[in-house]
């Protein structure tokens, strides 16, 4: 099964991706991982990314694509994978369809975490709050005012895409706000009626 999760900041896509990882032992693939590794191991095409990194500059979505490529030829990736933090936009979306198609494989489903953008403030600021009476340190990117850029760019760039795998009769859709135990529980009722179809 290759799934992604689609969600503004802050809707817990990455613990869910680690608890569907878990559940169904599929590896949760987070670009940013991959970025390094791929740099860290020397790949040609990590060869490429640490010269944009070290210049400063963002690498294109043909580097990050062709990351993507190298890693789901590896033999963990044989049953399925989820795809954490990709695609962020229209043409990666097209771009990731390509690529799956060379591969003979193709998305299976695409899981939206609805959330409230109001009390998704106020869970970051609670959180933060949290942190700190925990004596933690609180992420620089962990306050409302940041959030609320991060949700800008999400509407901007990331959220046609809702639309896009809804076009597609990919899209299914969970209620995020509610605890993680349940949005868990709500994925896993989802996923098991797609393996069963």
């Amino acid at each position: 099964m290759i799934l992604i999760l689609l969600g503004p900041p802050g809707a817990g896509k990455g613990t869910q991706s680690q608890l569907i990882s878990e559940r169904l032992g599929l590896p949760q693939l987070s670009t940013g991982d991959m970025l390094r590794a791929a740099v860290k191991a020397g790949t040609p095409v990590g060869l490429k990314a640490k010269q944009i990194m070290e210049a400063g500059g963002l690498v294109s979505d043909e580097i990050v694509i062709g990351i993507i490529a190298d890693r789901i030829s590896e033999a963990d990736c044989a049953k399925g994978f989820i795809l954490d933090g990709f695609p962020r936009t229209l043409a990666q979306a097209d771009a990731l369809d390509e690529l799956l198609k060379s591969k003979g494989r193709h998305l299976d489903v695409v899981v939206e975490l609805k959330v409230d953008d109001t009390k998704l403030i106020e869970r970051i600021e609670c959180r933060a709050r949290e942190t700190l009476a925990a004596g933690g340190t609180v992420r620089a990117d962990d306050n409302a005012d940041a959030l609320k850029t991060r949700l800008i760019a999400y509407y901007r760039e990331t959220a046609p895409l809702i639309g896009y795998y809804y076009a597609h009769r990919l899209l299914k859709s969970v209620d995020g706000m509610k605890p993680i135990p349940e949005v868990s529980r709500q994925i896993g009722e989802l996923l098991d009626q797609f393996q069963h179809a």
